[in-house]
C-alpha cells in the first residue's frame, strides 16, 4: 500500500533495529553472533560446545537478524494502521525453523561457513538437532503454516493465532508392527525461535452463570460470572518473508492459572490440592487434541477452542484500543480468518466482547462480527464437523450459549420469511440440532456469522454447496467461494530438493522461487534429452539419500533404482491406504505365482499416524507392517518388490520424501478428500500421481495433463449411484479372482503369524458395508498401476512426465493461494516495510 512520502521514524538509541554489529549478514558476523550467544546467552565454551549447544547459539545468531525486520513490522502497523489478516487455527505445523530462516535471509552459506569454525563441515549436522515443534497433525497445520509463510513473502500484514502445546500430537514408535504413541517432548531442550510476551496476557472464563441487570442507562443487559479462569500467556514466533522485510508473527498461547499456589491448603497438608489450580489451568495447552471419546476429553477440546479464541479477539480489541482506535472500526483493521471448525466459536465470542464488555447494540455488533469473520471448511466428513452436547457447552460456556440462541432466533426468523411454512428447512439450517440428543453445531454458527464461506478445492467447493451446506447456498449464494490449497515452494523445493533448485536456477534464473508461473518455460525442455537426463539425475540422488535413511531407521536395504511408490499421510479407512496394502499383495501374489513380467521393480512406502482411538486406523499400520515383514524377507520378492513404514511422519521427513518419490499415492474415495496438499509437494518436485477425480487431484490432472497422470476409480457422482442402488462388496469380490486371492491370504493369516483373527475386523469391514469403497476400485486401481509399470520401462518418457509435472505446477503455490485471498474474501493489500540501517532509521511505504 503505498502513501504520499515514506514514513520516517528515527531511532537515535543504540541496539534499536538497524544496530549493524547486530543484522550483519557476512559469515563474520554470523560467526561472531555465534560466539557471543555460546558465552552470554548459554554459558558455553566454543570447545566444549555440543551440537546442541552449537544450534541454539546459531539459532539465536539468526533471530538477532529477524528483530529488525520483526519489530519495525510491528512498528510500521503501530505508526500506520493497516488492515491485517488473523488467521486463527488450532493447528501450525511450521517444521523446523532454522534452515528456513537461514534461506529467507539468503545466508545458508554465511551460516555453513561460520560453522567450520566450530570444526562443523556440513549445516545438515546442525539441522539434523532440531526438534520439530509439536504445533500441529496434518494437512491443516501445515497448510497454515505455508499460509503464515506467504503472507510474510507478500509483505501482507498478518498475525497467526494458536496455542503453544507443551506436547505434540505424539511421537510415533513402532512394536511388533503396533503403533505405539510417545509424549512429544518438543520444548525439553529449549525453543530459541520464541519470544515470550507475559505483560499482554488475557483473561479467559469457563463455566459459572449468567445473571441480568439495567444498566445506567436503562438497558436490559446479561452478566456473565465465570466460576474458573485461566489466563493466557502470548509467545512470539516471527515468521520471515523470503527475501523481503516483512516479518509476520505467529501469537501462541500459553495457559496459565489466575493462582498458581494455594498455601492455606499446602499448609494444612493437601498437597494436590495446593496446585490443583494450576495443573487445572494449564492442561489447556498440554496437548493437541487431546482424546475426545470421553466427556473429560470433549469438556477439554471445547475449553481449548474456547481458550485460544478469546485470547486472540480480545489482543485484536486490545491492539485497536492502544492507537486510540474504535471497536467499531474493527472490521476495517482485522480480517479474522477460520482456518476450520475449530475456532468457529469466534462468532459467539466477538458477540460477546462488543455486547457485554463494551456495551454495543445487538445489531452494530452483528455488523461488526459478520464483516469481520469468513471461515473455510476443510472436511465433508460429518464428524469432523464439530457438534457440542448441549449440556456441556452450557456447563462451559453459559453466556455463549444465550448469545448462539439469540443469533439462531433472529436467524431463522429470516428463513421463515423467505420460506413461509416450510419447517424442514428450519430444522436443517437451525444451529441447534434437534434430532436426538440437542447440539450445538458450530459449522452453521460459523456460515451464519461469517461474509464469506470457502472450500479448499474447486470440487470440494462444489460439494458444499450440494451435499453439506445445500441450503445455506441457496439462502446466500454469494457467500459461497473457492481458493484452491497452495503449498509455499519455499520449504517444499528450495529447501527440501536443492539440486533440483539449483538446476531449475540454472535453466530458468531463481525468480521462480516468488513467480512459480515461470515454471512453464521448462516446457521447452521436454524434448531435451540432456536436460531430462540432469533431471533424472536428480531425483536419483535425492532417492540415494532416503535410502540412507531407511536404513539408518529400519535396517532394510532398499534399491534407489527402484519405483519409489509413495504413500504418507494420517493414516485413517478414507485415504485408503488398505487399498494399496491390497494392491501389494496382488503383485506379491503374480511374482510368487510366476507371472510377474511386466511389474516394475518397486519400493512400496508407506507413513503416517493413527490417532491413539481409531483401532481401525491403528490396525491398517500393523497391517502393513504384517504385509512388510512377509515381503521383504522373501527371496523371490529381491530386487522385485519392498515395503517399508516409515515411523514418526512429520514435516523434517517429509522434507526427505517428497523430492525423492516417483509416483504419487493419492488414492482416497472420490468425494472424501477436501483438496490434500501432500498431492502438491510430490508433483512440484516431479514425482507422477496416481489418483482418483478427489480434492485437489482435479486440479493437478487439469494443471499437468491426463497424460501425465494416471487415473483411476469411481468418481463422486458414480460413488453416490453405487450407494442409492445398493453397494453389494461381496458380488465384485466374486466376480475378481485375483482379488478374492488377495483376500484369502489375508484371511487364513499369512501376514500375521498364521493369526486368521487378527485382521478380521478389516475383512469384515472390506466385505461387509466397504464404506470407503475399497472394493469397487481394486480393479481398475490395479489396472492404473499396470499402466504405471509400462510408463516406466522408458526412462526418458517417464523423466518427460516427471518434468511436465514441475513445470505445470506453479498454480499450487501457497502464494497463489494468499492473493485470492486477499482479493476475493479479505480485501487485504501488501505492506511494504523498508529498512534503512545506515542512518538507523525506519521507512514505511
Amino acid at each position: 500500500m503505498s502513501s504520499s512520502k515514506p514514513l520516517d521514524l528515527r531511532l537515535p538509541t543504540p541496539g534499536c533495529y538497524a544496530d549493524p554489529e547486530r543484522i550483519g549478514i557476512t559469515a563474520d558476523a554470523v560467526f561472531d553472533g555465534m560466539t557471543e550467544h555460546l558465552f552470554f546467552t548459554l554459558g558455553k565454551l566454543a570447545p566444549t560446545a555440543s551440537l546442541h549447544d552449537l544450534y541454539m547459539a546459531l539459532s539465536y545468531a539468526v533471530r538477532d537478524r529477524l528483530m529488525t525486520r520483526y519489530l519495525a513490522s510491528l512498528e510500521a502497523i503501530r505508526a500506520r494502521p493497516q488492515k491485517q489478516v488473523a488467521y486463527l487455527s488450532a493447528e501450525f505445523l511450521i517444521g523446523p525453523q532454522l534452515n528456513s530462516n537461514l534461506l529467507n535471509l539468503g545466508i545458508q552459506k554465511e551460516a555453513e561457513e561460520a560453522l567450520k569454525r566450530f570444526g562443523i563441515e556440513n549445516l545438515s549436522d546442525i539441522l539434523e538437532v532440531e526438534e520439530e515443534p509439536g504445533l500441529g497433525n496434518g494437512g491443516l497445520g501445515r497448510l497454515a503454516a505455508c499460509y503464515m509463510e506467504s503472507l510474510a513473502s507478500l509483505q501482507v500484514p498478518a498475525t497467526g493465532y494458536g496455542i503453544r502445546y507443551e506436547f505434540g500430537i505424539f511421537n510415533q514408535l513402532i512394536r511388533d508392527g503396533w503403533q505405539v504413541e510417545v509424549t512429544d517432548k518438543w520444548l525439553k531442550g529449549g525453543w530459541p525461535w520464541e519470544l515470550p510476551q507475559p505483560d499482554e496476557a488475557c483473561f479467559v472464563g469457563f463455566g459459572g452463570r449468567t445473571e441480568s441487570y439495567i444498566d445506567d442507562k436503562g438497558h436490559y443487559r446479561s452478566r456473565w460470572i465465570p466460576g474458573e479462569h485461566a489466563i493466557g500467556i502470548p509467545h512470539d514466533v516471527p515468521v520471515l518473508g523470503y527475501r523481503v522485510n516483512t516479518c509476520d508473527r505467529l501469537r501462541l498461547w500459553r495457559a496459565d492459572a489466575t493462582e498458581s499456589f494455594d498455601f492455606y491448603a499446602f499448609n494444612i497438608g493437601d498437597y494436590y490440592g495446593a496446585v490443583e489450580e494450576k495443573v487445572g489451568s494449564e492442561t489447556l495447552s498440554k496437548v493437541l487434541y487431546p482424546n475426545d471419546g470421553t466427556d473429560e476429553g470433549r469438556r477439554l477440546r471445547l475449553k481449548q477452542q474456547h481458550f485460544f479464541v478469546s485470547c486472540s479477539l480480545q489482543d485484536m480489541l486490545r491492539s485497536l484500543e492502544k492507537r486510540g482506535i474504535s471497536a467499531e472500526d474493527f472490521p476495517n483493521h482485522w480480517t479474522v480468518q477460520l482456518n476450520d471448525t475449530h475456532p468457529s466459536i469466534a462468532v459467539a465470542e466477538l458477540m460477546r466482547l462488543l455486547i457485554d464488555d463494551r456495551h454495543y447494540p445487538w445489531e452494530k455488533a452483528w455488523e461488526i462480527t459478520t464483516k469481520s469473520v469468513a471461515y473455510t471448511n476443510h472436511t465433508l466428513l460429518p464428524e469432523a464437523l464439530e457438534k457440542w452436547d448441549l449440556s456441556l457447552f452450557s456447563s462451559i460456556l453459559p453466556r455463549h450459549l444465550e448469545l448462539i440462541y439469540e443469533i439462531n432466533r433472529r436467524f431463522l426468523q429470516q428463513v421463515r420469511l423467505r420460506y413461509p411454512g416450510n419447517d424442514s428447512i428450519l430444522r436443517k439450517l437451525s444451529i441447534i440440532d434437534e434430532e436426538g440428543g440437542k447440539a450445538v453445531r458450530m459449522a452453521h454458527l460459523a456460515t451464519i456469522g461469517a461474509h464469506h464461506v470457502n472450500g479448499v478445492a474447486a470440487l470440494h467447493s462444489d460439494l458444499i454447496k450440494r451435499e453439506l451446506l445445500p441450503e445455506f447456498a441457496e439462502l446466500w449464494p454469494e457467500k459461497f467461494t473457492n481458493v484452491t490449497n497452495g503449498v509455499t515452494p519455499r520449504r517444499w523445493v528450495a529447501l527440501a530438493n536443492p539440486e533440483l533448485s539449483a538446476l531449475l536456477n540454472q535453466e530458468i534464473g531463481p525468480n521462480w522461487i516468488t513467480n512459480m508461473d515461470l515454471l512453464t518455460q521448462l516446457e521447452g525442455k521436454e524434448d531435451d534429452e540432456n536436460f531430462l537426463e540432469h533431471l533424472g539425475a536428480t531425483k536419483l540422488s535425492s532417492k540415494r539419500k532416503l535410502a540412507g535413511y531407511i536404513h539408518r531407521q529400519t535396517g532394510i536395504l532398499v534399491d534407489p533404482s527402484s519405483m519409489f511408490d509413495v504413500q504418507v499421510k494420517r493414516i485413517h479407512q478414507y485415504k485408503r491406504q488398505h487399498l494399496n496394502a491390497l494392491q501389494v499383495i496382488a503383485q506379491y501374489l503374480r511374482i510368487k505365482n510366476g507371472q510377474g513380467q511386466g511389474i516394475a521393480p518397486r519400493t512400496v512406502i508407506f507413513g503416517g499416524k493413527a490417532a491413539p482411538g481409531y483401532y481401525m486406523a491403528k490396525l491398517m499400520i500393523r497391517f502393513i507392517n504384517g504385509i512388510a515383514e512377509i515381503i521383504n524377507a522373501d527371496p523371490d520378492m529381491e530386487g522385485r518388490l519392498r515395503v517399508i513404514f516409515l515411523p514418526d511422519y512429520n514435516v523434517k521427513l517429509g522434507e526427505q520424501v517428497y523430492p525423492a518419490t516417483d509416483l504419487s499415492e493419492q488414492i482416497s474415495t472420490a468425494g472424501m478428500e477436501a483438496s490434500g496438499t501432500g498431492n502438491m509437494k510430490f508433483a512440484m518436485n516431479g514425482a507422477l500421481t496416481i489418483g482418483t477425480l478427489d480434492g485437489a487431484n482435479v486440479e493437478i490432472r487439469e494443471r499437468v495433463g491426463a497424460e501425465n497422470f494416471f487415473l483411476f476409480g469411481k468418481t463422486e457422482s458414480e460413488i453416490m449411484k453405487l450407494n442409492q442402488s445398493g453397494y453389494r462388496p461381496k458380488e465384485i469380490i466374486q466376480s475378481l479372482p485375483e482379488l478374492s486371492e488377495t483376500l484369502r491370504l489375508i484371511e487364513i493369516g499369512h501376514f500375521s503369524n498364521g493369526d486368521s483373527e487378527l485382521f478380521k475386523p478389516l475383512l469384515n469391514s472390506l466385505m461387509g458395508t466397504d464404506p470407503f469403497f475399497v472394493m469397487a476400485d481394486f480393479a481398475d486401481y490395479l489396472r492404473a498401476q499396470d499402466s504405471v509399470s509400462r510408463a516406466w520401462t522408458n526412462r526418458n518418457h517417464w523423466n518427460r512426465m516427471s518434468l511436465l509435472n514441475t513445470a505445470r505446477s506453479g498454480f499450487f503455490s501457497s502464494d497463489r493461494s494468499i492473493q485470492e485471498y486477499c482479493k476475493t474474501i479479505w480485501n487485504v493489500e501488501p505492506f511494504p516495510v523498508e529498512i534503512s540501517c545506515e542512518s538507523s532509521q525506519l521507512k514505511v511505504q
